[in-house]
């Protein structure tokens, strides 16, 4: 069985292939929006994503050696997202699926993220933080659904990041060399400064912390302040998975989406492993970001338990979560 994938969330357009068995993934193409200033704007996200479209579909194809007449499904991500970005997609999806006569597959892109965590590292029972630039969430699978623990109770962990290095002029672009330019600055900071640390039971919140780090950098060195914001963000998180995992006993630690690929973030995790005797996962830094493969692979899933949908109940939801998805390919 074949599935094609389209990821048009936020900034990235992207398409993969996936077949159900080794090697699962044979294309992974993808085309990611970036502003000269600012930040992102919908309609100019829109506007990228309907240019590269048929270009990035064209690539994929040939990385997979295969024509479209040969897949089995379309799926593609419908939510959560911004909407302008989530409706191109959306339509290409619906295109392709009525003009090929192909199995219109819906795809929660935060499944879609847990999914390819899963196939890359290999994790059977594992306590999940999902890290992408819109969410940050603690969960687990129990029971038909993804059970969430802890999340963000406003801004989430990566688009707090990207904001206050936005804010003070350190980006875009917000990686450099592999690393997010806030571990590049905070490398050079000489001293921890007191900014808001926030855990609500298994809640974080992260706006005050944002404006905190944004006024401090008014009367200190701004090193000190991205170093703190870091430190501040990430103990934050971690306090809030130390109770998830003493409530739920799991042994496994997966990471998957965005924030995963911090180098930073990754030294913490290893000093949780030994604290807990556990052993963290973290999905490859390929499939870390948005991509199309996470798509098709969430949708080859639900494929094969028999899920899909007319194109008239197709519509995009832009809030979608996590928990309220049926896996039924999971028990």
């Amino acid at each position: 069985m074949l599935v094609l994938g389209i990821e048009s969330t936020a900034h990235t357009f992207g398409v993969g292939i996936v077949i159900d068995e080794e090697p699962f993934i044979l294309a992974n193409v993808r085309d990611t929006f970036v502003p000269k200033t600012g930040g992102m704007k919908p309609g100019d996200l829109a506007r990228h994503h309907a240019i590269v479209a048929p270009d990035v579909i064209s690539k994929a194809l040939k990385e997979a050696k295969i024509k479209i007449e040969d897949v089995d499904g379309i799926a593609v991500s419908l939510g959560p997202g911004i909407g302008p970005a989530l409706r191109v997609g959306a339509v290409i999806a619906r295109a392709l699926s009525l003009k090929y006569n192909k199995k219109l597959i819906p795809v929660n892109h935060g499944i879609g993220h847990i999914e390819i965590g899963y196939l890359t590292t290999h994790a059977i029972d594992p306590l999940i933080l999902y890290l992408s630039g819109g969410n940050t969430i603690i969960t687990t699978f129990y029971e038909k659904k993804f059970r969430i623990f802890g999340e963000t109770l406003d801004i989430a962990l990566g688009n707090m990041m990207d904001t206050f290095v936005r804010e003070v002029g350190l980006a875009p672009p917000y990686i450099k060399d592999g690393k997010h330019v806030i571990d590049i600055c905070a490398e050079k900071a000489e001293k921890y400064i007191d900014l808001p640390y926030v855990v609500k039971g298994q809640d974080m919140s992260y706006s005050g912390l944002l404006t905190a780090a944004l006024k401090a950098t008014k009367k200190n060195k701004l090193e000190d302040v991205c170093f703190s914001l870091r430190e501040n963000a990430f103990d934050m998180l971690l306090e809030a998975t130390e109770r998830a995992l003493a409530l739920t006993g799991k042994k496994e630690l997966m990471i998957v989406g965005g924030v995963a690929a911090s180098v930073s973030l990754k030294k913490k995790l290893e000093l949780l492993d030994n604290d807990w005797n556990i052993k963290t996962k973290i999905v490859p830094l390929n499939f870390s970001g948005d991509n199309g493969a996470m798509i098709a692979y969430a949708g080859l899933l639900e494929l094969k338990s028999g899920v899909s949908i007319p194109i008239e109940k197709s519509e995009i939801r832009p809030r979608w979560r996590i928990d309220e998805v049926e896996i039924p390919w999971r028990n």
